[in-house]
């Protein structure tokens, strides 16, 4: 039951839509806010972070089991690790068993930059949505799909939070 226009006062709909975009928009700017202070703190994207931490708990035996534990798409954390690698905190080897296999592990350097390492929004996140009921997880993650959807970006590849990549425009810093 909507308002007239010349009333002032919202109708239902536009109540829930205006609460959905502050939902969104406090996830956005909290996800942004978490990646500049991991940037300050260490010099590395909230992504590459991420990796970081998530490697520090364990070695990973391929970038496909690294994806999984980021709960991301290969292609994804491949770009985030091969940052990593150039800076020299992560090293990636052969396997010994499968020479097919690269196996990702933390270098000195790494362990020693996530020492003083802020909590990441991508741990938050992941906690917070593992804490949801299945019931309002599904719900939620429903909601979602249909909303990307509506907006015509279903098929875009769900890249690491805010990393940058080729296609979004931006452009890997150079060291100069």
């Amino acid at each position: 039951m909507g308002t007239h226009a010349s009333s002032g006062r919202p109708s239902a709909a536009r109540a829930e839509v205006r609460a959905g975009l502050d939902a969104l928009r406090r996830i956005v700017q909290g996800v942004r806010l978490s990646s500049t202070h991991a940037e300050r703190v260490t010099g590395l994207s909230g992504a590459q972070l991420f990796v970081l931490q998530q490697l520090a708990e364990a070695p990973a035996q391929s970038l496909n089991e690294l994806a999984a534990r980021t709960r991301t798409h290969q292609s994804s954390v491949s770009t985030v690790v091969t940052r990593l690698v150039e800076r020299r905190l992560v090293s990636r080897r052969r396997a010994a068993a499968d020479g097919r296999r690269v196996s990702l592990q933390l270098t000195a350097a790494g362990r020693a930059l996530l020492a003083g390492a802020p909590e990441t929004a991508q741990s938050r996140l992941i906690t917070a949505l593992e804490r949801l009921s299945p019931r309002r997880r599904a719900a939620l993650v429903d909601g979602l799909a249909t909303l990307v959807g509506a907006l015509g970006m279903a098929a875009a590849p769900p890249t690491m939070f805010l990393e940058p990549t080729e296609e979004s425009g931006w452009k890997r810093r150079k060291k100069g």
